[in-house]
């Protein structure tokens, strides 16, 4: 059944007409022409789907769009500050934290998430932060010190 639903949507005032039992993955992807959030195992355990919905990492596979109503909803595009990339995309591009990319926009946005909880994790926490994201590419050394990288930089430090 379709609904007009509001929420924000990488920082603007979104109203939309839409089946609110779809998931927010697929309404992102072919509602708003927002392609980075990948459609993974669509069951919520590899995490290619994730999204910040009021700054938490959340799987847009398992949540349907009625469900973010109100809310603040930011993918992968959303990261992106007026042409500048976020610091958690700027040090996975730093320390080639990726190698077919498919898995990316659901590590960055997952370990942007943990950095506004957590600014300065150790390595344990980066690593049972990222547990839940899954990459097959062998990557994961690299990953966290991206991670680290990018609390250094959020904090003022470089």
């Amino acid at each position: 059944m379709e609904e007009t639903i509001s929420f924000q949507l990488n920082g603007k005032k979104t109203e939309a007409q839409l089946d609110t039992s779809q998931t927010l993955l697929w309404v992102l992807r072919n509602h708003f022409g927002l392609t980075g959030t990948k459609y993974g195992c669509g069951m919520g355990f590899c995490g290619s789907c994730t999204v910040l919905i009021d700054d938490e990492p959340v799987r847009s596979c398992q949540l349907t769009v009625g469900e973010v109503a109100g809310k603040k909803v930011v993918t992968i595009e959303g990261l992106v500050n007026k042409d500048i990339m976020h610091p958690v995309q700027k040090a996975f591009l730093e320390h080639d934290a990726f190698q077919c990319g498919f898995c990316t926009p659901g590590m960055i946005m997952n370990a942007a998430g943990l950095l506004l909880k957590n600014p300065s994790p150790s390595t344990q926490e980066i690593k049972d932060g990222m547990e839940n994201n899954l990459c097959r590419c062998g990557a994961h050394t690299r990953i966290v010190d991206a991670v680290q990288t990018a609390s250094k930089e959020m904090k003022g430090g470089k």
